[in-house]
């Protein structure tokens, strides 16, 4: 029961979520490798680097954005995620080529959004906040490709997700956020969405350890496709 508009009480919800997919990750991951998954001590920056992007930074300004615009708008700043990403990884971190092909999607994208007779008024707080949680979410997949090289994807992923949502957990309580109504209904939802960051982000960190960026990020243009078919 957290109403659409309580964005410090989804900020709070998601902190508890993450942290606990990261515990979730980290005893999987575990199991699977028959031993307990420890960071290494030199691992600990790379790690507090990589939450603050990945989910601290991302989650603060997709919630924060997504109460200030329309979900239609925000849908469509976050599908250009991909090619930042494509950017990001080229340009900056110089992991992959830029290629004709590649921006010709990007263009393609730009296209289609433009022509769709959405409302182009821009807010920082709202559209600006979106357009800063896809850089961060770009930063964070070039990362975790580089660091995935040194250290198990899976290790990564849920000790980054640990701290990431413990800090989560503080914005939300200093924001105001409460959650007032705990139900078992609740508590399985909070679960089934923790298995579901836990399981998917690890096997994104080990498809980026051995993949090109752009070869595994372009299929975040499959989640809207997905979403429909769930729904």
């Amino acid at each position: 029961e957290i109403p659409s508009g309580a964005t410090a009480t989804q900020i709070l919800f998601a902190g508890c979520r993450f942290t606990l997919a990261g515990i979730l990750a980290i005893i999987i991951g575990s199991v699977l490798n028959h031993r307990i998954l420890v960071l290494k001590k030199i691992s600990w920056g790379k790690i507090a680097k990589l939450c603050m992007l990945q989910t601290v930074a991302q989650y603060l300004f997709f919630y924060i954005g997504l109460a200030n615009t329309s979900g239609v708008k925000a849908s469509i700043i976050e599908g250009v995620n991909v090619f930042i990403s494509i950017l990001v990884a080229s340009l900056i971190f110089h992991q992959e080529r830029l290629t004709t092909r590649k921006m010709a999607g990007f263009a393609g994208v730009v296209l289609v959004n433009i022509t769709g007779g959405i409302d182009m008024a821009f807010t920082f707080t709202g559209d600006g906040f979106i357009v800063l949680s896809t850089i961060a979410y770009a930063f964070s997949s070039v990362m975790i490709k580089r660091y995935s090289q040194g250290e198990n994807p899976v290790t990564l992923s849920g000790y980054q997700f640990v701290l990431g949502g413990l800090i989560m957990v503080i914005c939300g309580l200093l924001m105001g956020g409460r959650l007032e109504v705990i139900t078992p209904a609740g508590i399985a939802m909070l679960l089934y969405l923790a298995v579901i960051s836990a399981v998917a982000y690890s096997l994104w960190g080990i498809l980026l350890k051995y993949n090109p960026v752009s070869r595994v990020t372009v299929f975040g243009f499959m989640n809207p496709v997905f979403g429909v078919i769930l729904s």
